[in-house]
């Protein structure tokens, strides 16, 4: 394997993010599909719009597939595909696992039931300058049955992230502080993901899927918890679990390494999945999308170059 798509989770979200995708006839397709499958919140991007769990996994999972099908339409196709966290769906339908209709309403679904569960209350916080035995000491001294807290991301060697109500996660600041952590930041979800409290979540999206067809996957899928999905079943079980174990993004790095990946690329929006990836493989080739442009990362993807060709300037953001 060679080019991995990655395909980044709830956190990432900004705003304008649909508004800022690169102007491509596939991603205008792709927007209007979508419109037609969620009619009205399909499109929602703004500051305020984006807090809501539900819109930002949908926004997630349609600058995905818009992203993928943009790329594909300039003839770049991964060899293997990776999702954090939501990032999972629209990594579903580029492996073929889901339609992108499947896939919308799913995470649609997802989005419901977390926010049902957790309506408040509940967050995320990422702690850097810690290893991972370092944090779980210190989230087993913040926790409480009242106020559980949990080792919900593991993104890197020192960089996790914790989920539990907003009291325990209160708490964690001075303990990572008194364990030399360099910062604690509290990410924009509302919810407290991949973690025992979405046990109930996992069991309903199991449910919800299986009346998903098992279809062969174009290309192989890994899933969160760092483990290679070579068929659509897999994937769908992962899609259903993970929402509720701990999301090992950085096995899953790992993995995509071990299978001989070279060429890592992010679909938008943002860059933390190749901040990821440059940090552990400084050698490996890293493209942000939203950086490089739809042509422009196509060509680097491919390794196309003929004598005066250059990307199409109406591609280019």
């Amino acid at each position: 394997m060679r080019v991995a798509f990655l395909y980044p989770g709830q956190g990432a979200q900004r705003p304008r993010m649909l508004h800022d995708l690169p102007d491509h006839p596939a991603v205008a397709a792709t927007l209007a599909e979508a419109e037609r499958i969620l009619p009205g919140l399909s499109r929602q991007d703004g500051a305020e719009e984006l807090r809501s769990t539900v819109t930002a996994q949908v926004a997630l999972c349609v600058a995905g597939v818009a992203a993928t099908r943009a790329l594909a339409a300039e003839g770049a196709a991964p060899d293997a595909v990776a999702g954090q966290s939501a990032g999972a769906f629209p990594a579903a339908v580029a492996a073929g696992a889901l339609t992108f209709a499947e896939a919308l309403v799913a995470v649609r679904r997802r989005g419901e039931l977390m926010r049902d569960a957790f309506p408040s209350g509940y967050g995320m916080a990422a702690v850097l300058g810690l290893s991972v035995p370092q944090v779980r000491r210190a989230v087993e001294s913040i926790t409480t049955g009242e106020d559980p807290a949990y080792l919900a991301v593991v993104d890197a060697d020192q960089q996790t992230v914790v989920a539990g109500s907003v009291r325990a996660l209160d708490r964690l600041t001075p303990a990572a502080a008194r364990a030399g952590a360099r910062r604690v930041r509290r990410l924009d979800v509302a919810v407290p993901s991949h973690c025992p409290l979405l046990d109930g979540v996992a069991g309903a999206m199991a449910d919800h899927l299986a009346a998903i067809p098992r279809r062969r996957l174009g290309v192989p899928c890994v899933g969160g918890t760092g483990r290679l999905l070579r068929d659509a079943g897999a994937v769908l079980d992962d899609l259903a679990r993970s929402v509720a174990t701990t999301l090992r993004w950085r096995d899953s790095l790992a993995l995509l390494a071990e299978l001989g990946t070279s060429v890592f690329v992010q679909t938008p929006p943002g860059h933390v999945l190749t901040h990821l990836a440059r940090g552990a493989y400084p050698h490996a080739r890293v493209i942000t999308l939203a950086d490089a442009g739809v042509a422009d990362t196509a060509f680097r993807v491919t390794g196309f170059r003929e004598p005066g060709c250059r990307p199409s300037a109406s591609y280019r953001r």
